[in-house]
């Protein structure tokens, strides 16, 4: 998710990680600098950006140690209340972004934050509104939330590729039904951004027609209830 969000900022970075190879690449790709440590990228920072592992958390605290001017976090499963113990009286605000923010079209989820400073929050959020729509709920929808669009561009990714699949069985060329899948997508997914979902369906589906008994087909295949079930899945780690 690093990796996508400077892309999607586009201007060079600094940046530090475990693996330095992995952290140089990054500085190579968008321009910037690797660092040897959390604690000199905290020292030399305007803005310090969480993307480790949650299991990290108290352990880069530490190496931060109060340097840093200010915190967002993009850790899953990691609450406010836990991320302000971790960086006492540290400016935080705590973010969710998917990875199609690499090219300027993801949605960063924020967790509203009635204690967060004003005019840091602001700048967070221009920030994060420049590689998509920022949508803010309460923090006790924001693991729901996540798990509706963090987790979604795996989901159409199998959706794209069973649809394709489903194409080269009726004997369409691989590349070819990838192009008319993928470009269908998109370009729904901008109709969407217009119109609500019945809208675009009617618009698509005559009675009794080929789309008609297309989604049929896939009522009666539970799609309904398979995304449900993921989206528990996810929340209920597999509970």
């Amino acid at each position: 998710m690093a990796r996508a969000l400077v892309r999607g900022w586009g201007e060079p970075v600094l940046c530090t990680d475990l693996l330095p190879d992995r952290a140089s690449a990054l500085a190579d790709e968008v321009g910037g600098e690797a660092v040897a440590s959390s604690a000199e990228l905290a020292e030399r920072a305007e803005l310090v950006i969480l993307c480790h592992k949650p299991a990290g958390l108290e352990a880069v605290a530490r190496d931060v140690d109060g340097r840093a001017k200010g915190v967002v976090s993009i850790l899953g499963a990691t609450p406010l209340q836990k991320l302000k113990a971790a960086y006492p009286g540290i400016p935080l605000v705590r973010m969710l972004p998917s990875t199609p923010v690499e090219v300027g079209r993801g949605v960063c989820c924020h967790a509203r934050d009635p204690e967060a400073d004003p005019g840091f929050e602001r700048r967070v959020l221009e920030l994060f509104g420049r590689v998509g729509p920022v949508v803010s709920v309460e923090e006790a929808l924001i693991d729901a939330a996540m798990g509706l669009m963090s987790c979604a561009p795996a989901y159409y990714a199998l959706v794209a590729e069973a649809q394709i699949d489903a194409g080269v069985r009726r004997g369409i060329p691989a590349d070819v039904a990838a192009k008319l899948v993928v470009g269908t997508m998109g370009g729904t997914a901008a109709l969407l951004e217009r119109r609500d979902t019945l809208a675009v369906r009617r618009e698509v589906t005559s009675p009794g027609g080929s789309t008609a008994r297309g989604l049929d087909a896939l009522e009666r295949g539970n799609l309904r209830t398979a995304f449900s079930d993921a989206l528990d899945a996810v929340l209920d780690g597999g509970r």
